[in-house]
């Protein structure tokens, strides 16, 4: 018989293909929670934040609000029939709304549901509040001062750090500071609940983490999971943000839709959004290095303080990451690293892209290019020299065994093609002969462990079913936030069953379909439910090749799926006639998948272990100008060569690489949160928080994927995270940044910059530098 189908189908793992839900996004038929249509009399929610950042409620009259035109009920924390906690880790500590006391400021105290959105919002400022006022702890410097902490400390230890660092031949020590960054997605927190009878919900609700959702409405309602449904087709981003913060919106909703039996709507404004969630963790950074004449680390201590704000959120596994990530890419023989995670009155930080990983190796950037500068050598040159290697440096300060490293050819390679040395004498001379624009170059490395650090996250589900027209429907736990996850699963089973991808149907998140998912988070999205969908592909493949033997009467090793068809001996068949065959035939077509991240193992007690399954790696070139008379910038060129192991679509995590860098250099130059002296943030709105806009890009950006390296455990076709590890990249804008400022006088010392580097803080550390080469 002749070939039936095309040669090769389209779609498969490795095509390059455009997101599913491209051309929707662009032209606006993408439905997002706001897009959906308005169920008959729902309700719009605004909630009443506190007026003080730390303070004891004394009084609170509400009686005005409830008068107001268009509202149907105010919500305070007596209105809440189960627990009044949406902690993620259930640590009790994070109340859906005040109880009492105020713990910082723009906390709900209340929630107003009405008729319109401006109703609600109307009604809101006619709360009448009484404080008193507490003592409020702002910053991190004045948490440390009065140990102030919602997490025990942790260390991380190997070897002996004092007395290595004591007996080295150059020693050095510093303080560095950065930031912290707002999520800024495009589309902000925002949850629709439509009652059911039986008291149940159905949550449309923005969130990377559906499961969680679930399980804190269900325990704010006093109500068992399977009361609860909550699905998400897409996010207009979340970056971390949408992890565990959503559940407060879509609890209050819920609480709503369940007091009035009316659907409830809550969707945040810009400034509400910024003021009451939470942001990236800030740190402060001290550390101490050893190191010989060739800027080789003998024994390094960090001392890392987060700033956690009001409650633990998930600020254990962060600082923990932020820890797992102080080295980066370099080998420390004898290491120290100490976590503080400090409790302000300020809103609770949350996850952020990275999870900790960037504020680590910021920390250890920074001390490269400390020794650098003590030792009048390249930057580069202390990096390499300290890179892991094989056998005797291979050893993380948590004792895992780094088996995959290739970051030492991968910069070579990025060294070579983008011309690094040569560039760098040009900047050199340029500098000399220039008074007011100084350039600067940097390399930086990018070593990013793969894995959720709290363990039983590391798991994922898939329901894949066949109908009997060859059509198939895929659902599984992961969320789409513009990051490519469904186009990529859908990849990998159009891979394993050999047919075109346009058969099959993505579907949203839902957990009556799948239940107990992960967050989609930790760059684990792809690998984690990309695998489940495989191991249900590969079921219902295997039953239809059962069943093709039965029916040809030939043995199973003589079946083979080919392109959108399955040849049986001497027989061919389309997908679509086998399939309607085995129906016929009464064989099941709809099954689960399952997928659980091997060989993770991480004891927090010895603080030790394997807690990520591989690594990612990457390096990035970047190169500014900066106008020392202003402070002014331009980041004007950048080279990266990023790692994704055998990339399962290279259009996609190629976005993703470019995108995760330009969000970590907006972190790291015009991103700056600042609250005043009585604890609001006065950064909540565009107008004062500058994310970097497209004129931001750099003129010339050079991205390419390595290709000399797959994954060598089992990944998904032996694919790479790539969520994550690109925003890393951007701290090579930083460190040129530095190098720009260093050459002013002919880079001899370290600049004293903070991130995020504004404009700013370039011209003081600029104005530091002259001071003290005077």
């Amino acid at each position: 018989m002749a070939d039936i189908g095309t040669a090769r189908i389209h779609g498969s793992v490795g095509d390059a293909l455009a997101h599913d839900s491209a051309r929707k996004h662009v032209t606006g038929e993408a439905l997002y929670i706001d897009d959906l249509p308005e169920p008959a009399r729902c309700l719009h929610l605004v909630a009443g934040g506190a007026a003080r950042a730390h303070a004891r409620v004394v009084e609170m009259d509400l009686a005005a609000v409830r008068k107001a035109p268009g509202v149907v009920c105010v919500l305070t924390a007596a209105d809440i029939p189960g627990v009044n906690d949406i902690s993620p880790i259930h640590a009790h500590d994070d109340p859906l709304l005040c109880a009492g006391e105020v713990m910082f400021w723009g906390q709900p105290l209340f929630c107003v549901a009405a008729e319109t959105r401006a109703a609600a919002q109307a009604a809101v400022r006619l709360a009448r509040t009484v404080y008193e006022d507490l003592p409020a702890i702002l910053s991190i410097d004045a948490a440390l001062a009065e140990k102030s902490y919602v997490l025990e400390d942790q260390r991380l230890t190997k070897g002996n750090a004092a007395a290595a660092i004591a007996s080295a031949p150059r020693r050095l020590s510093g303080r560095f500071r950065h930031g912290g960054q707002d999520h800024f997605y495009l589309e902000g927190q925002v949850s629709l609940v439509v009652p059911s009878e039986d008291g149940d919900v159905h949550i449309f609700c923005s969130t990377q983490h559906p499961t969680e959702v679930q399980m804190n409405v269900a325990q704010v309602l006093d109500r068992p999971a399977n009361a609860v449904t909550v699905e998400v087709r897409r996010m207009g981003g979340g970056f971390g943000g949408k992890e565990s913060q959503a559940t407060q919106w879509a609890a209050l909703a819920a609480l709503a839709a369940l007091k009035t039996g009316r659907p409830a709507k809550f969707r945040l404004d810009r400034d509400d959004d910024m003021v009451m969630t939470g942001k990236r963790h800030d740190f402060i950074i001290d550390w101490q290095v050893g190191f010989d004449e060739d800027g080789r680390i003998q024994g390094i201590d960090f001392v890392q303080s987060a700033r956690a704000g009001f409650s633990a959120d998930l600020s254990g596994a962060i600082a923990d990451r932020a820890m797992f990530h102080a080295d980066n890419a370099y080998y420390f023989p004898h290491a120290s690293i100490l976590s503080h995670r400090c409790k302000t009155h300020t809103v609770s930080n949350t996850a952020f892209r990275g999870f900790g990983g960037p504020q680590g190796m910021l920390g250890i950037e920074e001390v490269i290019d400390a020794i650098a500068r003590e030792l009048g050598r390249d930057p580069l040159d202390i990096r390499q020299v300290n890179f892991y290697g094989t056998d005797e440096r291979n050893m993380t300060p948590y004792h895992m065994t780094v088996e995959d490293n290739i970051i030492d050819e991968l910069v070579r390679r990025l060294e070579e093609s983008s011309n690094y040395r040569h560039r760098r004498l040009v900047i050199a001379a340029q500098n000399a002969a220039s008074s007011i624009v100084k350039r600067g170059l940097a390399l930086t490395p990018v070593k990013f462990g793969i894995s959720f650090t709290t363990s039983f996250l590391n798991q994922a589900g898939a329901l894949l079913h066949i109908y009997n027209d060859g059509s198939v429907h895929l659902n599984h736990g992961g969320t789409e936030m513009g990051q490519g996850l469904f186009q990529k699963v859908a990849q990998v089973v159009a891979a394993e069953l050999q047919i075109d991808l346009d058969r099959i149907k993505i579907s949203a998140t839902h957990t009556g379909k799948v239940p107990n998912t992960s967050a989609t988070a930790a760059s684990s999205g792809s690998d984690m439910n990309g695998k489940a969908a495989q191991a249900a592909a590969i079921i219902l493949k295997e039953r239809l090749i059962d069943f093709a033997a039965r029916h040809f009467n030939v043995p199973a090793a003589d079946v083979a799926f080919l392109p959108n068809r399955i040849r049986a001996g001497a027989e061919e068949i389309t997908f679509d006639a086998l399939v309607k065959l085995a129906y016929l035939d009464r064989v099941s077509l709809s099954t689960t998948g399952f997928y659980k991240t091997p060989k993770i193992d991480y004891d927090r007690k010895t603080a030790r272990g394997r807690p990520f399954y591989y690594f990612a790696y990457g390096a990035a070139v970047s190169e500014v100008a900066v106008d020392t008379l202003t402070g002014e910038y331009r980041v004007t060129r950048v080279d990266i060569l990023h790692d994704v192991g055998r990339s399962l679509n290279p259009a996609i995590d190629l976005g993703q690489i470019e995108g995760g860098f330009i969000q970590g250099m907006g972190w790291l130059t015009s991103e700056e949160l600042w609250w005043d002296e009585k604890g609001q943030l006065k950064t909540h709105a565009p107008s004062t928080y500058k994310i970097p806009t497209a004129s931001d890009r750099p003129p010339d950006f050079r991205v390419q994927l390595q290709d000399f390296a797959e994954n060598r455990e089992d990944a998904i076709h032996r694919s790479k995270a790539v969520g994550e590890p690109p925003l890393m990249l951007a701290i090579s804008v930083f460190r040129a940044l530095s190098d720009a400022i260093a050459s002013v006088a002919d880079y001899r010392y370290l600049p004293e910059l903070a991130a995020p580097a504004t404009p700013e803080r370039v011209l003081a550390a600029i104005d530091a530098l002259r001071e003290r080469d005077a």
